[in-house]
């Protein structure tokens, strides 16, 4: 092992940029990676990321490349230190429609040709934050909390391997768990997209009803090529009717209120003293930063719960900002800022897509995105859901059951690797584990 300063490894490094909300004169359309979208960029998903608009002069020292490390200068909390970093991928670029800059509250890092693996410096950043070995480099004195990355860059001594040979293969194994966990994710969306775009066209533009009126007769041209099997497609295509009625739903179909049909809980804080990380009582969730993909992530205990959901019930934040739409992967405590919903029949995959339906009705009552945002039970209660009769609902349950079931399997595979990254991590770093050894252990 050798040690080094992270300045003596870097060929350039630059503050990050925000620009102006505005197309101008002289300035380039932007995407800006800021501290919390860097979960999801470090999978390759820019969706999210801001349109912003910089001078060009500024761009072009400030554009970023492939294998450039972002690190979180600004803007961290007490339970969330300042200091978080993500790598750049090259993937992420070829995905990119306009040139990337990071935010102002965050600086790249360009490595120095031969001085060291950009991987493992990601890695090894990474490292160091989990051990809270930045925590000193992390001040809040008044207003936003700072990483006093000047002073870290200087003084803060990292040891890592001397041959780089062995720093891009510590990097490898971990980054080829990383890989898979992206593999996964993009399945996952894939799936999930399918089972979306079903439900839309039953439920919301009714398209084997038009279809029929059309004059498709095969089961498969009814269901619009979505369901290509006809053994399947024929009971299904049974279902919807023949003509609309005049309120220009399905005949028989009507627009029923979600509480006719969804058991409905809001969600209620207990006491702070009954809330923990080491794992007593039932994990809690308190609005929208504990959601992620899908299921909760943030994992925080309330030994004595005032609100339960279910599991598999479907989560929606309720308050600053309204609208995310979650899943609860097991019995849950929810905070006043979450409610659940279930349908009656116990339909759980017909209420998760009917939930994410209904985001953008939701969002409406965010009160134009400030934090005072919030929608009450029987204001939720209110809301009309698509004319859709209970036969069809169960069918769409029945038919989207296996693809839910395999984005929960590709799901808890991704959990499981990712405590394996998280455990090998430390030991890799420490020399405490060597590669070989490593890669039998993520196998």
């Amino acid at each position: 092992m050798t040690m080094a300063v992270l300045a003596e490894l870097l060929e350039f490094t630059r503050d990050g940029e925000w620009g102006s909300g505005e197309a101008d004169e002289g300035l380039v359309k932007v995407g800006i990676i800021r501290g919390t979208d860097f979960s999801s960029v470090r999978y390759g998903d820019l969706s999210g990321i801001p349109t912003r608009y910089v001078r060009a002069s500024v761009v072009e020292k400030k554009q970023l490349k492939p294998r450039d490390i972002l690190i979180e200068t600004a803007g961290g909390t007490k339970d969330q230190p300042t200091g978080r970093s993500v790598y750049l991928r090259d993937e992420l670029f070829e995905r990119a429609d306009k040139p990337l800059l990071c935010a102002s509250f965050a600086r790249f890092l360009r490595v120095r040709e031969g001085a060291a693996d950009p991987r493992y410096i990601f890695w090894k950043l990474q490292d160091e934050y989990i051990r809270e070995a930045l925590l000193p480099f992390h001040v809040q004195h008044t207003g936003v909390a700072r990483f006093q990355y000047t002073q870290f860059a200087a003084n803060h001594r990292l040891d890592l391997p001397a041959e780089l040979e062995d720093q891009a293969a510590i990097a490898s194994t971990l980054s080829t768990l990383d890989d898979k966990i992206e593999l996964n994710r993009r399945m996952n969306e894939t799936l999930e997209a399918l089972a979306q775009a079903i439900f839309k066209d039953w439920f919301v533009t009714f398209g084997p009803t038009r279809r029929k009126m059309e004059g498709a007769t095969d089961p498969v041209a009814i269901l619009g090529d979505l369901i290509p099997d006809p053994t399947k497609a024929a009971p299904l295509a049974f279902l919807f009717p023949d003509s609309f009625g005049q309120d220009g739903l399905p005949e028989a179909w009507e627009k029923r209120e979600i509480g006719q049909d969804f058991h409905v809980t809001m969600g209620q804080s207990p006491p702070g003293d009954t809330y923990n990380e080491a794992g007593n009582g039932l994990p809690f969730y308190q609005g929208r930063r504990d959601f992620g993909w899908r299921f909760p992530t943030r994992r925080v205990y309330c030994s004595a719960p005032t609100r339960v959901s279910p599991a598999d019930w479907t989560l929606v934040s309720v308050r600053a900002p309204v609208g995310d739409i979650n899943r609860a992967w097991e019995e849950c405590c929810i905070g006043r800022g979450v409610g659940a919903f279930m349908h009656r029949e116990k339909l759980a995959s017909f209420t998760y897509y009917a939930g994410l339906h209904l985001r953008e009705e939701l969002a409406s009552y965010d009160k134009d995105g400030t934090v005072f945002g919030s929608i009450n039970q029987n204001q939720f209660k209110a809301l009309k859901i698509c004319g859709a009769d209970q036969t069809a609902a169960a069918a769409f349950d029945d038919f989207v059951l296996p693809i839910d079931d395999l984005i929960r399997t590709k799901t808890d595979e991704s959990r499981t690797l990712a405590e394996t990254r998280d455990y090998l991590l430390p030991k890799l770093m420490s020399g405490a584990v060597r590669v070989r050894n490593a890669d039998a252990l993520a196998e």
